[in-house]
């Protein structure tokens, strides 16, 4: 026994199982930062490596949508903007949305989208993820960009008022990938054993858009229902970056409590589930 030890001590590193679900382990995520930064690199090649317009996509495709939703939910519908103009209303909607849905969607696929990569080799599993909401938050900074832009347009019009609550937009978005991530996490378990699911996930994240404040104002919600809004952990997110930017509705610092909260929970649970399946999920994939 004691020269098993000593023979143990020579390596420079040692996989064993892990002895606590919530077991983290962030020195080792750190020692697997560079394989990190090439997975981050490699999704970024791929989805536009043999595209025409390339990185622009980040572009078109938030712009596209908000001309549908503008010409759908506002001019048709008339759904109501609070008072703000059409366009930068949706487009403040679709950029916190796109980013919460990118990652949901694929972290929760991300056994099923790596299983011959895990099957061969080993690194933490938590990269994965990880390199899910870091790829997108590249994507998302560009497309906020772009919102800022048409921020500064509407405020030289005198068309919006921005306030010093756009300082908490770190948080905010911090807070959306928690969110994201937690719940990808839960997903990816049950997507190991029930393959029906990913058909399901695209389906139900589509409808959850319809729960939350994307198309439309916390506040146009009839009172009757209002409760069943504030369950929705998103709703303070998305009535924040209207507020800070848009300066229409209704926020305060409270509103950001429950995100906070429900954030760290469900990322808790996310982890819990997610060490529990990887010791077995090459048996069910």
């Amino acid at each position: 026994m004691s020269h098993k030890n000593t023979t143990a001590e020579h390596w420079d590193s040692v996989i064993e199982s892990k002895h606590s679900l919530f077991d983290i382990n962030l020195k080792e995520l750190w020692h697997y930062r560079d394989l990190l930064v090439l997975f981050v690199r490699r999704d970024f090649v791929t989805v536009y490596k043999q595209t025409i317009l390339g990185p622009l996509w980040f572009f078109i495709q938030p712009l596209l949508t908000t001309i549908t939703f503008t010409i759908i939910f506002g001019n048709v519908a008339q759904l109501s903007t609070d008072g703000a103009p059409k366009i930068i209303f949706y487009m403040a909607g679709i950029t916190l949305w796109n980013y919460f849905s990118t990652c949901l969607t694929t972290v929760s696929g991300v056994f099923n989208a790596n299983a011959s990569i895990f099957g061969k080799v080993y690194f933490p599993r938590l990269i994965m993820p990880l390199t899910i909401v870091i790829s997108n938050l590249m994507k998302f900074g560009v497309q906020f960009l772009l919102f800022v832009c048409f921020v500064g347009y509407f405020t030289l019009q005198n068309q919006i008022h921005p306030n010093s609550w756009i300082l908490l937009t770190p948080l905010i978005i911090v807070l959306m990938a928690l969110i994201s991530m937690g719940i990808g996490l839960i997903l990816s378990s049950m997507t190991t054993k029930y393959k029906d699911l990913n058909q399901l996930i695209g389906f139900g994240v589509q409808l959850f858009m319809y729960a939350t404040p994307v198309i439309y104002p916390s506040s146009s919600v009839p009172q009757n229902y209002q409760w069943v809004v504030e369950l929705n952990p998103l709703v303070g997110l998305f009535d924040y970056m209207r507020y800070a930017y848009l300066g229409v509705g209704n926020f305060n610092f409270s509103n950001l409590v429950y995100p906070s909260i429900f954030s760290i929970v469900i990322l808790a649970i996310g982890i819990l589930v997610f060490n529990k399946t990887q010791k077995t999920f090459m048996d069910t994939v």
